[in-house]
């Protein structure tokens, strides 16, 4: 009963030992789940050089001062509305560099592969913050699901981690993307 309205997930991997360093970041970190992903989205996770995607978004963050500090020290854009959004990623070295730029407000991250107790889970770091998560294919969407944070390499205790929801789609034949980042005490961080 105390699991009872807790999403979990859980899942094994057995084939993580096959990965090979030539294949992009998330096929690497998904294995065989990789082929089960919409073409789109394996396309736009593809990367093995240097690739760019454009679209639209909009951007809304939170309004109280915790929130406003958090969107800062992550470097996210501020609130607007169906602008165009550019991202360019780096791969080399086995990571990917993530270049945003939302109407010229622009942020980046490095992707890599988690290692030790991270193993097979995706590690995103903005600047001194790093965000460790499982890549879990869903219903035809890449969900990430978060696992632990870390502030200059320390871990964030669980109650006081933020709370993201995060997942890739198609829809109409086009990738789309939905990030949203709260904090038990900011409320809403930033969604775009």
């Amino acid at each position: 009963r105390e699991f009872e309205g807790l999403a979990i997930h859980s899942g094994v991997r057995d084939d993580l030992d096959d990965r090979q360093p030539f294949h992009p970041l998330y096929a690497r970190l998904l294995g065989a789940a990789w082929d089960r992903l919409p073409a789109e989205i394996r396309a736009m996770h593809g990367v093995l050089g240097r690739s760019e995607a454009s679209g639209r978004a909009s951007v809304e963050r939170g309004a109280g001062l915790l929130a406003r500090l958090a969107a800062l020290a992550g470097g996210f854009p501020p609130a607007m509305t169906d602008v165009p959004v550019r991202v360019r990623f780096d791969a080399a070295g086995g990571a990917e560099t993530w270049s945003r730029d939302f109407h010229g407000a622009r942020f980046s991250s490095v992707q890599r592969e988690g290692r030790g107790g991270g193993e097979g889970l995706l590690v995103e770091r903005f600047g001194v913050v790093s965000l460790e998560m499982a890549l879990i294919v869903e219903d035809g969407r890449l969900v990430l699901v978060p696992r632990r944070w870390r502030i200059c390499g320390v871990p964030v205790p669980s109650p006081l981690m933020p709370r993201v929801a995060a997942h890739e789609r198609v829809e109409d034949d086009r990738f789309r993307f939905e990030v949203e980042i709260r904090h038990p005490l900011a409320g809403l961080i930033v969604r775009y």
